[in-house]
């Protein structure tokens, strides 16, 4: 496993040693104890999540508030996402900054996003598996978050606007200027 700082304090991307031969490959998408070795934070997961959608979606930004915040492990076993991490960390010298990579099946990259960012992605190929982990649960009335298109953020997610694909749910959330510290 290769660490890759991203310029965002603590945001990383992870790369996975593969192992290739004629019949295929193999790597480990996770190992606590070489995580926590290398990057020097915690690698205590508790909830693994799944999500597939079409060409055009956008998911985000979200985020989980007060004692339940959630840092998250990223990566895509199907298809392709541009995935987007903001630091809301008001501290932060990189308050209100974003970093966005591609994550594939292809490229087997994956991203920590830590506590105190807002998270979204958008799928760029015909369909998507997002996997991620969280250290933290799932908690509904902790939710919140930040639309996708905000003019401050001033994120290009890679899909014509004709094609986007965004929730009634996220479509509701707030501008940057609003979000309260998570």
């Amino acid at each position: 496993m290769e660490i890759e700082q991203t310029g965002l304090k603590d945001c990383l991307i992870i790369k996975p040693r593969i192992f290739e031969d004629p019949r295929g490959y193999f790597f480990e998408s996770f190992n606590q104890n070489t995580f926590e070795e290398k990057t020097g934070l915690s690698g205590r997961f508790v909830q693994d999540n799944e999500s597939y959608s079409s060409y055009g979606v956008i998911r985000g930004l979200h985020a989980q508030a007060g004692e339940f915040a959630q840092a998250k492990l990223v990566r895509v076993t199907k298809g392709e996402v541009l995935d987007v991490a903001v630091d809301v960390r008001p501290s932060s010298p990189t308050y209100g900054k974003h970093f966005a990579i591609r994550l594939s099946a292809a490229n087997k990259l994956q991203l920590y996003i830590p506590r105190g960012f807002i998270h979204g992605f958008s799928v760029l190929s015909e369909t998507a598996e997002f996997l991620y982990k969280c250290d933290n649960f799932f908690n509904k009335a902790s939710e919140t978050g930040v639309i996708y298109n905000d003019v401050d953020l001033n994120i290009d997610w890679l899909i014509p606007e004709q094609d986007q694909a965004v929730s009634d749910k996220d479509l509701l959330l707030k501008p940057f200027s609003a979000l309260q510290y998570i």
